[in-house]
């Protein structure tokens, strides 16, 4: 009677070993930080503009760095095509539902789609697998909350502009921690409050909006079979403070403007960085991340968490040089606030930070790029000194499928090296935005 039992004890410790071996892998934090739109060049003349040189950011000196592919379901990247026809990467783009859907699930998808395959049947996202490791979660966003980043790696709809039925499942369905985005209904893009609520949509229509402010709203986050209403949050001060002090279980923060934190105030929309003042009465990305983290870093079993610079493709669309750079900034801003939280109350053992992009907007080169008599010409952007707009050039008011800087740093960052597995003449090796979910679940495993 006693071999039996020895074989089950010898079971249960290779079981065990073998869980424990996973586990170590696994990253207590996850940070995902995606610039909208942002190609090489857009982080070049940022980083012009504020050093006065291309000297890189911080995270450009990670120790793992890469290029990635970002086209859809059905749509390829050729590097020798993509360096001997200028034109070639103006055609097979994603979009930015697609692309977050793929980094968020791992399957490539058509465009528009919001977390679902090529059948429109729903997909697993890496917030879901979380949440089922009881880690506590959260996307946050300067534009819309509802719009395609966010909503690709959390909510599941057939059609991004599903706008009102994607903030219904964020708010109302997701077990998500953490929500912060625009698209306040009684502000305008100056955060300047309305006579008349302007539209609803996009934070779930008018019965979610008034269930929302009155502490109603909210699913169950933490599977007790009670549900947990969001805590909302509106002012600025009002970030200030969650960034600093006391925190909520679950919480929603809608800054009071309507489309984007500053993209589209008001005033020349194509003048240099800052020479149209900043909306003073609405959070930086920064504050909303220190606040988001602050938030979600109580849970002790770690947590996962999505910050989205997302008016970089807006300004981008609109080729509004001057705006993209405020972006940009602002969006360098909290990828550096991050890696302060983690040398302050976290490790690169036990956290892992990924700063990247999910296409690129606007074809940006230096001057006097494209299609020459003897071939096609990518020049660098010209350095006009610090504080000053870098020469530059817009080819484009759409999405590319140009190749994106990857970045990672921390535990299982050594993974996407592995991941690339292509190269390109120009960027190196490069992974493909799936990738990014494949290794993530890879390590949660």
């Amino acid at each position: 009677m006693k071999k039996p039992m020895i074989r089950i004890t010898v079971l249960l410790i290779f079981i065990l070993t073998a869980v424990s071996a996973c586990a170590g892998n696994a990253p207590k934090n996850i940070i995902i930080m995606i610039s909208d739109g942002c190609g090489y060049n857009h982080i070049t003349a940022a980083a012009i503009y504020q050093y006065g040189n291309a000297q890189s950011p911080l995270y450009a000196q990670f120790s793992l760095g890469c290029g990635m592919a970002t086209f859809p379901a059905g749509g390829s990247y050729d590097p020798n095509l993509a360096w001997a026809d200028f034109s070639y990467v103006k055609h097979g783009y994603t979009d930015s539902a697609a692309a977050a859907t793929a980094m968020s699930t791992g399957i490539k998808t058509y465009n528009g789609a919001i977390g679902v395959d090529l059948d429109k049947k729903p997909l697993t996202h890496i917030i879901e697998r979380c949440e089922q490791l009881g880690k506590a979660t959260g996307v946050i966003t300067t534009v819309q909350f509802s719009h395609s980043t966010p909503a690709g790696f959390v909510a599941h709809n057939p059609d991004r502009d599903n706008y009102e039925q994607i903030a219904r499942e964020m708010l109302l369905e997701s077990a998500v921690d953490c929500i912060m985005g625009c698209g306040h209904p009684f502000y305008d893009d100056d955060g300047k409050l309305e006579q008349k609520p302007n539209s609803f949509k996009y934070v779930g229509g008018k019965s979610t909006w008034d269930s929302l402010v009155v502490g109603t709203a909210g699913a169950d986050a933490d599977a007790d079979g009670v549900n947990d209403s969001w805590t909302v949050i509106q002012t600025r001060a009002e970030f200030q403070a969650i960034a600093d002090g006391n925190t909520p279980k679950r919480l929603c923060g809608i800054p009071q403007v309507h489309k984007t934190l500053q993209q589209a105030r008001s005033g020349d929309a194509k003048a240099d960085p800052y020479v149209v003042p900043l909306t003073k009465t609405v959070p930086t990305l920064e504050e909303m991340t220190k606040a988001a983290v602050n938030v979600l870093d109580d849970d002790p079993d770690g947590f996962f968490i999505m910050i989205e610079g997302g008016a970089v493709d807006w300004a981008s669309h609109g080729n509004q040089s001057g705006r993209m750079l405020e972006e940009q900034i602002d969006f360098d801003k909290a990828v550096n606030a991050v890696m302060e939280w983690v040398g302050k109350n976290s490790n690169w053992d036990e956290s892992i930070l990924i700063v990247t992009a999910d296409h690129e907007c606007g074809y940006l080169t230096g001057p006097d790029s494209g299609n020459k008599a003897t071939g096609p010409v990518w020049n660098d952007l010209t350095n006009n000194g610090k504080d000053k707009l870098p020469g530059m050039e817009w080819h484009s008011g759409g999405h590319t499928n140009s190749l994106v800087p990857f970045y990672a740093k921390g535990r299982g960052s050594n993974l996407f090296k592995d991941a690339a597995i292509n190269s390109d003449s120009v960027r190196g090796p490069y992974i493909d935005n799936t990738d990014i979910a494949k290794t993530i679940f890879q390590l949660l495993e």
